[in-house]
């Protein structure tokens, strides 16, 4: 019930009595009292005025805990249930153990902290609490494997969707370069200023080529940080790039209405190709010079953006256009990391 009443408080932006959150959610006023004291425990800000009701400050911190998630999440299915954790080892490796243990389609585990987070090829995550977020979002689809590695470009999307839905409207544009406010690096890199400021694994598990589960992994930068030697050249976070600060939670809810959108529009023709213009518009490596590396080697060409699978177009020099896929090989930008 706490979540509903953070939820209502939101949207209703005045007082709300306390005989109206009883009839609506058919409790007695003790109860409503007692979890606006739990809520204020939390760190919300709630004034309680007589004869008026209560009323939500909004000058509120970024309250990162199981109400604030469960009253930003305003979806049919996708993040429900979700489950937040202070610390824990990883979240995907969790939402692994969840799925095999009958978490439900659409189940989203939350952290504030990892303590053995993972990137892609097992490096590993710094995960510090307080800063990003770390989510894993449980699905479990009914189309064929070869279906699953496009659910990734289907995360990226959603997430620059969801990253812009909580910019203001002074701040869109508003970057410091010419470069494109915010975008996607292919397949799934979230950019913003040329740096990375997301980044995503998908895993999936199998059983006699029959999809049990697949698990979406995402970690965000979102406070301004102190990052690693190795990759402070090219990582940043949503707060340096834009000076402001932005819900946790609410990121999180965006990216979860998002998803359930471009999702649904996937499965129904189980294909990128109501997709593909979308995607390619935030493709900040289309038509681009990109150096492709392979097994065989190397070779340059100009990103013309995705097919309906998902792979890279690369125009190389002899006019003829190579499909990449991500699984196969790596994309590096010429300059920089794009």
């Amino acid at each position: 019930m706490k979540a509903e009443i953070l939820a209502l408080l939101r949207e209703r932006a005045d007082y709300v009595s306390g005989q109206e959150l009883c009839e609506i959610f058919g409790v007695s006023r003790t109860a409503v009292w007692k979890a606006v004291g739990q809520l204020r425990k939390e760190g919300y800000s709630i004034e309680a005025v007589q004869n008026k009701g209560y009323r939500l400050n909004f000058e509120e911190p970024d309250v990162y805990c199981q109400s604030e998630l469960s009253s930003r999440i305003n979806t049919k299915w996708v993040g429900k249930p979700a489950h937040f954790y202070e610390s824990i080892g990883s979240t995907n490796a969790q939402a692994k153990i969840d799925a095999e243990n009958g978490a439900e389609n659409g189940t989203l585990i939350v952290a504030d902290r990892q303590t053995a987070g993972r990137g892609r090829r097992g490096r590993s995550w710094a995960s510090p609490a307080g800063t990003n977020i770390y989510f894993t979002l449980i699905l479990k689809p009914d189309f064929n494997p070869d279906k699953a590695a496009m659910l990734t470009i289907v995360m990226a999307m959603s997430v620059a969707e969801g990253i812009r839905g909580q910019l203001p409207a002074s701040a869109l544009g508003a970057s410091k370069s010419s470069n494109p406010y915010i975008g996607v690096k292919w397949p799934n890199d979230i950019v913003v200023n040329g740096k990375k400021v997301c980044g995503i694994l998908t895993e999936m598990s199998l059983e006699h080529d029959y999809i049990q589960n697949v698990v979406i992994g995402v970690g965000i930068n979102v406070r301004r940080q102190e990052f690693a030697p190795e990759i402070a050249a090219a990582a940043t976070s949503l707060e340096e790039e834009w000076g402001i600060q932005i819900s946790r939670c609410a990121l999180i809810g965006a990216i979860m209405g998002a998803f359930e959108r471009n999702y649904e529009i996937f499965c129904k023709r189980e294909s990128l190709i109501d997709l593909r213009e979308n995607y390619d518009s935030m493709l900040v490596n289309r038509d681009r010079e990109v150096c492709v590396l392979e097994p065989k080697g190397e070779y340059r060409g100009i990103a013309r953006g995705i097919n309906d699978r998902g792979e890279l177009l690369v125009e190389r020099r002899d006019g003829t256009v190579t499909e990449v896929y991500a699984g196969e090989v790596s994309v590096r930008g010429i300059y920089g990391y794009v």
